[in-house]
């Protein structure tokens, strides 16, 4: 009697995306780089219960506040005035240590827009234990500020890149399966495009409309798709002559049902590769940016307005070193991640 779990079946073998997965595991650096750059993404999206100058929870005279969703005047405490209270305030610390009451302070005591009246040396400051990486020239928390430029810098790579992704793929994969004239006029419209000087939009731009966020969002989605559309337009260009797109063709499915259900899915290996030094380029872009002052609107956490004000506090070297080691770090992990993606998706290093 044969034993048929003696014979491998098709079902015992992982699915193509399952062996890509297995592969980016057992790329060590790559594996250990997604999972801390996880870490750090959470503890920004978390940045509220992490570092914020206001108590999380504060249970005063029997009654319980909750001033992170709130604002309460001074005389809900004690105070003397009928102004949001300020809980670094010495009087109000005191009035919140008192027996029966207390508060629920984040780790880090300071909101990216925190300005300590209190601190015992002017600024810039050192770190010291009432601000382990010290202040930058405004007297702002530089822990509070890296964390929330984190945040920001991360989630507008991640816009960027996700708009641009779409943009590309979707002009790439016109001129790759169309082919001929379509793809002669997109290639020509590239050419112009791509000799507009970026720079001088962005600062044209920046003196006619109120910076923000979006606006720059806007600007550099223009030209951040063309570097990837060359990639689609290759991959499509070469899979369009595959038999199975022939044989589509010959059952009368329609185009765009070829592109999207046949070809791009063929075509994505380029793509996905290509995310995370796309992440970084956009990091760096925007920190290029902030650092010149063409970025985000002035009081937002920026990484490059702490480069730019370390390069005019040389004495205050925790800033620049500060910040440099968050984007060295940050752009460390996505290189990483990018090249064992890369491998990982590699046919070449497929098993067998």
């Amino acid at each position: 009697m044969s034993n048929s779990t003696d014979t491998p079946t098709p079902a015992h073998y992982p699915s193509p995306s399952r062996r890509a997965w297995l592969r980016f595991k057992r790329n060590r650096l790559g594996y250990v780089s997604l999972l801390v750059f996880c870490a750090l993404l959470l503890v920004s999206l978390l940045a509220e219960l992490v570092s914020n100058d206001r108590p999380l929870v504060v249970v005063y005279q029997g009654q319980t506040y909750f001033p992170m969703w709130k604002d309460y005047p001074e005389t809900t405490f004690g105070g003397d005035f009928a102004t949001p209270t300020d809980y670094l305030d010495p009087f109000i610390r005191q009035r919140l240590r008192e027996p029966g009451n207390w508060a629920l302070f984040a780790p880090n005591p300071y909101g990216p827009k925190t300005l300590n009246y209190f601190a015992a040396e002017p600024n810039p400051s050192g770190p010291s234990r009432a601000n382990w990486l010290g202040t930058d020239d405004r007297g702002r928390d530089l822990l509070a500020q890296l964390i929330y430029g984190f945040r920001v810098s991360v989630l507008f790579a991640l816009a960027l890149t996700i708009t641009g992704v779409v943009l590309g793929v979707v002009t790439g994969a016109v001129q790759g399966f169309f082919g001929g004239k379509t793809d002669l006029a997109f290639q020509r419209f590239i050419e112009i495009w791509s000799a507009m000087p970026e720079l001088y939009l962005l600062i044209i731009f920046s003196a006619v409309f109120a910076p923000s966020i979006a606006l720059l969002l806007v600007l550099l989605s223009l030209f951040g798709w063309m570097g990837l559309s060359d990639y689609v337009r290759a991959e499509f260009l070469r899979n369009r002559q595959l038999d199975y797109v022939r044989a589509a063709r010959a059952l009368g499915v329609s185009n765009w049902t070829i592109i999207v259900r046949h070809v791009l899915p063929n075509s994505m290996t380029p793509v996905v590769t290509f995310l995370p030094f796309r992440m970084s380029g956009a990091i760096l872009a925007l920190t290029s940016l902030d650092f010149l002052g063409l970025g985000v609107p002035p009081g937002t956490p920026s990484l490059g307005e702490l480069l730019s004000q370390g390069k005019n506090n040389i004495d205050a070297w925790w800033i620049s070193l500060s910040t440099f080691a968050v984007l060295v770090v940050t752009l460390l992990l996505l290189t990483l991640m990018g090249d064992a993606l890369r491998d990982a998706l590699d046919p070449r290093k497929a098993e067998t």
